[in-house]
């Protein structure tokens, strides 16, 4: 068929691998391999050698002097009451004082010596148990040397399903080399230390507290069997007994010691003065936790990433023979899914804990692109956060619409006020200045927070603009956290898809964090140092982190907070078995169902330029309506029905920026960009 047209007016270098006979090459390799995998079993054996008992780990903890402990509590202080944004909603919601209970454990440390003090233990469960108090997962008190690092473990994990018959908690993963008797994935655990073991998860939830109940129970079912030390108070306990249902059906019972170890390393320095750490949206406790199932279960990514979390490589890599090969092995896994409703692409986030923002963008945009492209599964779960320009700057990749970044404000305080005035005009550095003004005039006029401003700048959120034009599924849970609660809401606030939740919400943690130590460091930095900073330095190590910046949600909920509220989703998905034991089968059939019922487009253009005559081939599914734009000035606007057409474009200089807006009826619905 004839297609319209219309026209519109507007020197290699190094040696070659074959000068090196056949069998000296093949020799080579083999000795090279041998040495990596010899150098990979002397690290894991060296890994092996320090795992060591709780109670010796216990043992060797404790050298806070009275003058060092009263100095943290002043210091949680000074964060909780100038810092916090969140402070106001957390006393109203929850009803907490996290002040006073710092100002009452301040005033009898003062009637304490040195010989009536506690033991050191009992203070930081005391410390942690008041940042807990206002449900927070931003905003912690990390412990000092020889618990910063350290995890302490259990040697498997437990999840939960449901059928008919109610919940289950089965075990699905176990560390290498680890046996108990009809022990081992699909065994189901009945009773913890005696305690029915829903009970046992709820209690243990309510400890470590959540923003809401959905992320209560994650935590506590979590918990149960992985601590961060840096985070979370040591087990009680120097064992655990557990009761199970064995592989066989068979009534079993064992007993398993706590034992610590040291964890992979966090990607990024949270105390430094650089855009990754200013633009920080993580949950620690989330975050500490899958790099210790990384180290525990995932070795072959430990392996790949030669022990830095969240490693670009050189080249791709798959990890198993089902997945796309990828250069960010710990932070994604692609992959193509065959459902009853059909064939689609599965995109897991394992986190945004990444310092480069536009290479997560961009490795996304090529993954995303090898996938089918019908139907697009973006898998968040689990995902405690990280780098907030590289959730939003995401966002772009699967709309059309121009993507709003969430704003966040400043609660209103001296000491923000200061912070903002240092870095008002600091170009080098991190710049305060959109927030200083309102923070300035709040002197005056009282009010409780500064204006609302977008930490991602708003072109990097729309540089790229779309380049996946299916339908797209995002499945959520109750740990999502901070930079992955923000990239639900952006997916949601521009109606990008539809979200599926394995739980009613997001784990409700919407804000960028801090660290004592960047806020100390902000004062001080550029020199020369403020000599009337009320920050003063940490003992062996100590650390503490605030929500510094409370997020707030564009589109219809515009101006809602994240925190606490969290993402909710359109349709829900309870676990299943096979789901935990056989690749989430049934969540990916519930995903592909949804997938299967929303329409499919295509938006195909070709460009070719012959002197300054620029001609477009249009080739689209589910569109009816194509605009175009050369460097945003409108060129041509075409009504579309089957049929390709070819438009010719006349006094064209190159080079210029083409768009393609396609609509149905009068809804954008794709869009593409080329560079002519």
């Amino acid at each position: 068929m004839s297609q319209p047209r219309k026209t519109v007016t507007p020197e290699t270098k190094g040696t070659s691998k074959a000068t090196k006979p056949a069998a000296t090459r093949t020799t080579a390799r083999k000795t090279v391999a041998a040495t990596k995998a010899a150098a990979r079993t002397t690290a894991r054996k060296a890994e092996e050698a320090a795992v060591v008992p709780l109670p010796q780990f216990l043992g060797s903890a404790g050298s806070l002097t009275l003058g060092q402990r009263k100095l943290l509590v002043d210091q949680a202080l000074l964060l909780l009451e100038q810092n916090y944004v969140h402070l106001p909603l957390k006393a109203a919601m929850h009803a907490v004082n996290p002040l006073q209970r710092l100002r009452v454990m301040r005033a009898r440390m003062e009637r304490q010596t040195a010989e009536t003090m506690e033991a050191e233990w009992i203070f930081h469960r005391q410390m942690s148990s008041i940042f807990h108090s206002v449900r927070d997962l931003h905003t912690n008190y990390l412990l000092p040397s020889p618990f910063a690092g350290k995890i302490a473990f259990l040697p498997f994990m437990i999840e939960k399903c449901h059928d008919v018959t109610g919940d289950h908690y089965l075990i699905t993963q176990t560390v290498t080399g680890y046996t108990a008797p009809q022990f081992g994935a699909g065994a189901e655990v009945t009773h913890w230390n005696g305690t029915p073991i829903a009970r046992a998860v709820a209690l243990n939830g309510a400890q470590f507290a959540g923003s809401n109940d959905a992320a209560n129970l994650a935590r506590g079912l979590e918990s149960l069997t992985l601590r961060p030390l840096v985070i979370q108070s040591p087990p009680d306990e120097d064992w655990v007994t557990l009761s199970y249902i064995g592989l066989d059906g068979s009534a079993q019972e064992l007993r398993e010691q706590w034992k610590v170890t040291t964890n992979l390393p966090p990607m990024t320095d949270l105390d430094a003065v650089t855009p990754a750490s200013a633009a920080m949206g993580l949950d620690l406790d989330s975050d500490e936790k899958a790099r210790a199932k990384k180290a525990l279960y995932v070795r072959e990514v430990v392996d790949l990433e030669q022990g830095q979390s969240s490693a670009e490589l050189a080249k791709p890599a798959a990890v198993s023979g089902a997945d796309l090969p990828t250069t960010m092995p710990g932070v994604f896994r692609a992959r193509e899914v065959v459902t009853s409703h059909g064939t689609f692409g599965h995109l897991r986030i394992f986190t945004f804990s990444v310092t480069d923002p536009v290479a997560f963008r961009d490795e996304f945009v090529r993954l995303a692109a090898v996938l089918p492209q019908n139907g697009l599964i973006v898998d968040v779960r689990d995902n405690g956060g990280g780098h907030i320009f590289a959730s939003e700057y995401t966002l772009q990749t699967m709309t059309p619409r121009r993507i709003s970044p969430e704003p966040v404000q400043f609660i209103s305080s001296p000491l923000n006020l200061r912070i903002c005035r240092r870095h008002k005009d600091n170009p080098a550095g991190i710049d305060l200045g959109p927030w200083f003004d309102s923070l300035d005039l709040a002197t005056e006029t009282g009010a409780g927070y500064s204006a609302a401003k977008p930490i991602t700048p708003e072109d990097g959120a729309n540089d790229l603009g779309q380049t996946y034009y299916g339908p797209v599924v995002l499945v959520t849970d109750a740990r999502c956290y901070s930079a992955t609660d923000i990239f639900a809401a952006g997916f949601a606030d521009h109606e990008i898809g539809m979200i599926l939740g394995v739980d009613d919400n997001t784990g409700a943690g919407g804000a960028n964090v801090w660290t004592h130590g960047l806020l100390a460091t902000l004062l001080n930095e550029p020199p020369p140092p403020d000599p009337t900073s009320p920050y003063e330095a940490l003992p062996n190590g100590a650390n503490m982190r605030v929500a510094i910046r409370r997020t707030l949600r564009v589109g219809e909920l515009s101006g809602t907070p994240v925190e606490d509220l969290g993402v909710r989703p359109h349709a829900t998905h309870q676990m299943t078995r096979a789901d935990l034991l056989d690749g989430n089968v049934d969540l990916l059939d519930a995903a592909g169902a949804l997938l299967a019922a929303m329409p499919v487009r295509r938006l195909g253009v070709t460009t070719s330029l012959a002197g300054t005559t620029l001609t477009v081939e249009l080739d689209v599914d589910g569109i009816d309506r194509v605009d175009l734009y050369l460097d945003d000035r409108p060129i041509s606007s075409e009504d579309l029905d089957d049929d390709p057409i070819s438009i010719d474009i006349i006094d064209v200089t190159s080079p210029q920026l083409l768009r393609a807006d396609g609509y149905t009826g009068t809804t954008l619905v794709a869009s593409r960009r080329i560079r002519v």
